[in-house]
């Protein structure tokens, strides 16, 4: 390992595994409780394992976005960070919170727990995703200031690269648009709007800057292509991601009671959004194609190839499906507004994760560049049934949505929505299947770390891994 500070990067990355662990279960328990509706009720509630789903999604993610700073920024900015052991601090301060609010969720009714936590003073609670209790939010700025203080000063101090530029600029417009949480109007309309600012400006906006940004620095490492090339390709890919992402907004605003030209400005610039996608489907595969070295972590070179891929389906193509006002009026609010966002977030963001620690785990292990062969292909056959698992479970939730839409929404005589859902149940049954297949493929994926050793002790060649330095 070139950089010792970068270490503290592991506690992220074994943390932001266990909790998507954790995630991929109460996502089984969401799909039973659908077709068998009582299923640990009154212990979990539906409502309670959607919060807890969708809330261990955000806090995993960014556990791996941290993670990933701490590792690549010392290597690009060449030099160690300010403070290891505040970034040490910073974790277990972050991973109480989101431990003590998870069990809050589990253990404490929701609007016992607002009392407990002081909503009152501060009303945030009660909204889709925004859950937290206003102490918890609270807590996440605080966090954020830390760890931005931490990888801002570090970057500073050392050399600027584009990477380490546009990962900035990311991770502080993640921060920033988390003040709106804190935003809670009376007005419903005004309280929709701004919730996208952090909803959707997050995932279709600033999110997506970390991607690039951690997408080009394991394709640099991995396939040894010159800098300027991928820092041209970067430049564009992110002005694009922005453009789109900010004035694509509107295409939330449809329905809500905003002015009519949302209609027209969410429909045209969220068309748009899967171009950023498909070039960066297209700038994984070149940079892959042109390598200078053949890296011996080829399972870090599938998971990179493979986000491209599934973030340009799931991000850009099941999007785009959706979007036009037009279409929207049937499909909001349905199963393919699931669909959708399953495989975005798996594609474009859990993928990313992922893929920034099969590169560096090995080497934050001591292994070397990589993992022995045996732990590549288990690790790979991991990829390989937790991806085709999303690709089946999105197709279900397609299927489903296409008949919920015509039996609820564009019939001559639409059914009510209970009945439309036990139409479309065996839809429910298989999306279960597939996720039970996404679960083999995550323990296969966590199992290769256990099984890995250095790469020149299962092979019996003293040289065949290079220098961890890469």
């Amino acid at each position: 390992m070139q950089y010792q500070s970068q270490a503290v990067a592991k506690p992220y990355f074994i943390t932001a595994i266990a909790l998507f662990g954790g995630q991929i279960l109460f996502g089984l328990v969401l799909g039973l409780q659908y077709v068998v509706g009582d299923f640990l009720f009154p212990a979990i509630p539906f409502n309670v394992a959607r919060m807890v789903h969708t809330n261990l999604l955000v806090v995993w993610l960014l556990f791996g976005f941290m993670g990933a700073a701490y590792y690549l920024v010392p290597e690009e900015a060449e030099r160690e960070l300010v403070s290891p052991k505040l970034a040490i601090l910073n974790f277990w301060v972050f991973l109480i919170a989101g431990v003590l609010t998870i069990l809050g969720y589990l253990l404490v009714p929701y609007a016992k727990l607002a009392e407990m936590t002081g909503n009152h003073l501060l009303p945030t609670m009660g909204r889709e995703f925004l859950e937290q209790p206003t102490i918890t939010k609270i807590g996440i700025v605080i966090v954020a200031l830390v760890f931005l203080y931490n990888i801002g000063f570090t970057i500073l101090k050392g050399r600027k690269t584009v990477i380490n530029t546009i990962l900035l600029l990311g991770l502080v417009g993640l921060a920033g648009l988390w003040l709106f949480s804190f935003y809670n109007p009376d007005n419903l309309v005004l309280d929709k709007f701004y919730w996208w600012w952090v909803v959707h400006l997050w995932v279709e906006g600033v999110w997506e800057l970390i991607l690039g940004s951690i997408l080009a620095f394991v394709l640099i490492k991995v396939t040894g292509v010159d800098r300027e090339v991928i820092d041209k390709w970067l430049y564009v890919i992110i002005a694009a991601a922005l453009i789109t992402g900010i004035i694509g907004t509107g295409h939330h605003y449809y329905w809500i009671g905003t002015p009519g030209y949302w209609q027209w400005w969410g429909s045209v610039f969220s068309a748009m959004e899967p171009i950023p996608f498909f070039m960066m489907t297209i700038f994984a595969f070149n940079m892959v194609n042109r390598r200078r070295r053949s890296h011996p972590n080829r399972a870090a070179t599938l998971w990179a190839l493979g986000c491209a891929v599934m973030g340009f389906l799931g991000a850009g193509v099941w999007g785009f499906l959706h979007t036009l006002a037009p279409v929207n009026y049937y499909t909001h609010g349905t199963q393919i507004t699931a669909a959708h966002g399953h495989m975005a977030f798996y594609g474009a963001y859990a993928m990313i994760v992922i893929t920034i620690i099969s590169y560096a785990m090995p080497v934050l292990r001591g292994i070397g560049d990589a993992n022995d062969n045996r732990s590549q292909v288990v690790e790979m056959w991991g990829f390989w049934l937790m991806t085709v698992a999303m690709v089946f479970i999105t197709l279900f939730l397609t299927g489903a949505g296409i008949l919920q839409v015509w039996l609820q929404r564009a019939a001559d005589d639409p059914l009510p929505f209970m009945v439309a859902q036990e139409k479309v149940a065996i839809f429910y049954w298989l999306r279960e299947v597939a996720g039970l297949v996404f679960l083999v493929g995550f323990v296969l994926y966590v199992a290769s770390f256990f099984i890995a050793r250095p790469a020149r002790v299962a092979e019996g060649a003293p040289d065949a891994v290079p220098s961890p330095a890469g």
